[in-house]
This record gives structure tokens, C-alpha cells and sequence, in this order.
């Protein structure tokens, strides 16, 4: 008898029909008839009897099945108690990042991440967006996700991806046929950021403010889709991350245009307190995210 044998058991019994424990087994009924045939050939005996179109344990098949749930409930149990051993035991982790558009893929990489570390709490902390290294520095936060990293011996980057940033506008817009834009094409502008402070916006902050420039208006709005609308309606201009904009280009209404000469790339750091002591499992978060990020999102 087999392992499979016994989950066999326990999902006929516990969904109460053999159509419902195919859905749970993920099996064809072909091969669970054929597992089920198998079982009672190991065991000798008949497991079910068919009353009414319905599934009734023989006296064996009861036997069987106290002793299936004794097994596999041991051996749930074991496996939990091996992954505490490797991965650490049960805890959370804060994280946040400075970029809203960060949050399209981050996520993704956590339910992953829960996957392989069910007992690991991961806590998106919105309201440290835009402060992180700050609420790094309170312990509101465990990892801070930031482009702008600041000289602090209390605290560790290390680098997880690089992106480059773009200008978005309408197909109509005076910019639709440029290469590239300069501080001085912003003057009549009208950018529309995400939030505030303005020094935290990634073309203020590299572009715009070294040259001391202010477009004629700027508008906060937190809604990406909303900020899209406008600027395919040519109401405004924004700048997002090249592999963030990417979805929104299908329709072929709105133009990229990189910043400055050269574009505008930045680098992205993990966060960390020095001197912190963490265990296994928030290592083995870090290693995770950084690979996931360079696998799986080509950013």
C-alpha cells in the first residue's frame, strides 16, 4: 500500500463522491479507478461497496481509512517540522518601496515566496512608501526597496535590479517625434507624478531639479490607470519605468521617450540594517527576491 493509495481513500470518503475527489487529486477517472483497483488488489479485499450510486466503506476500508488519516496526518505533521528545521521558523517580514509601480511585481514574487515558506508572514507596509530608508531606520520596516540610496553606516545595500525611466505622451503630442527630451522641454508642460514630495519623483529628482526647472503645472495622482487616460487624451505627460509602461503601449496611443541623452536608468538597492541579526528565513528571502527579480521579471 502506498501513499497515494491512502490520499486515494481519504478524498473518496471526505468529498463524498468520486467526481469531487478527481477535482481534488487532479486525476482522470481512469486513473483513479485504475489506483483504487490497484489498492485492493495489494490489499486483498474490496475497500468500497457501490449502495444507491454512492461509495460505502467495507469494515476494511474503514480500517483502512482510520489508519489512512493516522499516516497522512503524521506525515504532514513531519514535513512541517523539516521545513522549520530548514527554513526557520515562524515570523514576518515588513518591506516597502519608495516606487508605487514597484508594487506590480513585488507581489508576485512574495506568493511565491509563500509557497516555499508557508509559515513566513510577508507584510507590504503602503504607508512607508516613498520613506522607506526612514521607517528602515525606526524598524517600522525590515527591507527597504530604494533607487536613492543614502550614505548611513547603519545601514546595507545590496543591488537588485536596474531600470530606465521614460517620458510618456499622447501620439499627438509636440513630443510624439522627439528622440529624447531636456529639462527645458518641460517649461510648458503640464507632469502628472504619482505623489508628493516632488523630490522623490525620479525626473525631478535627476533631471528637473539639477537644471532648475519647473513645468507649468504638476498634478498629483496616485491612480496609474487614471494618469494613463489623461495623457492618451493628451492632458498631460508622466514618466514610468520601461518595463512598467510595456502593457499600456498595445493600443498605440501613447509614445516613449527616453530622458536626457543618455536616458535616465536607475539602480535599485535591498535595504538592510547593519549589525541586525535576522534569522535564516530572512536570508533566504533576500536570495530569493534577487533571484526571482533578475529570472523572471526582465527589468
Amino acid at each position: 500500500m502506498e501513499i497515494r493509495h491512502l490520499k486515494l481513500i481519504k478524498a473518496i470518503v471526505e468529498e463524498g463522491s468520486i467526481t469531487k475527489a478527481i477535482d481534488k487529486l487532479n486525476l482522470t477517472q481512469s486513473a483513479l479507478s485504475h489506483q483504487l483497483k490497484e489498492a485492493e488488489y495489494k490489499l486483498g479485499t474490496q475497500i468500497f461497496l457501490r449502495q444507491n450510486k454512492k461509495l460505502i466503506l467495507t469494515k476494511a476500508g474503514q480500517k483502512l481509512y482510520v489508519t489512512a488519516n493516522q499516516i497522512l496526518e503524521k506525515l504532514f505533521d513531519t514535513e512541517q517540522e523539516i521545513k522549520q528545521l530548514i527554513f526557520g521558523e515562524y515570523g514576518t517580514i515588513r518591506i516597502s518601496t519608495e516606487c508605487y509601480s514597484s508594487y506590480h511585481w513585488l507581489p508576485s514574487v512574495l506568493r511565491q515566496f509563500n509557497l516555499l515558506y508557508p509559515n513566513v508572514e510577508l507584510q507590504i507596509v503602503m504607508e512607508a512608501t516613498h520613506y522607506p530608508l526612514q521607517k528602515l531606520k525606526e524598524n517600522i520596516i525590515d527591507i527597504a526597496i530604494t533607487s536613492d540610496p543614502i550614505k548611513d553606516d547603519n545601514i546595507n545595500y545590496l543591488e537588485l535590479f536596474q531600470d530606465e525611466m521614460l517620458m510618456i505622451v499622447s501620439t499627438n503630442h509636440s513630443w510624439a517625434d522627439k528622440k529624447y527630451v531636456l529639462a527645458e522641454d518641460f517649461i510648458n508642460e503640464h507632469l502628472l507624478i504619482h505623489s508628493l514630495p516632488l523630490e522623490t519623483v525620479s525626473v525631478y529628482q535627476f533631471l528637473l531639479s539639477p537644471a532648475k526647472v519647473i513645468p507649468k503645472k504638476i498634478t498629483p495622482l496616485p491612480l496609474t490607470e487614471a494618469s494613463i487616460e489623461m495623457v492618451k487624451a493628451d492632458m498631460g505627460i508622466m514618466s514610468m519605468a520601461k518595463w512598467a509602461v510595456q502593457p499600456y503601449l498595445k493600443e498605440n496611443s501613447l509614445k516613449t521617450i527616453k530622458i536626457g541623452k543618455n536616458g535616465l536608468k536607475r539602480k535599485h538597492f535591498i535595504a538592510l540594517k547593519n549589525n541586525k541579526k535576522h534569522p535564516a528565513y530572512f536570508n533566504h528571502f533576500i536570495e530569493f527576491l534577487q533571484t526571482e527579480i533578475h529570472q523572471q521579471w526582465n527589468i
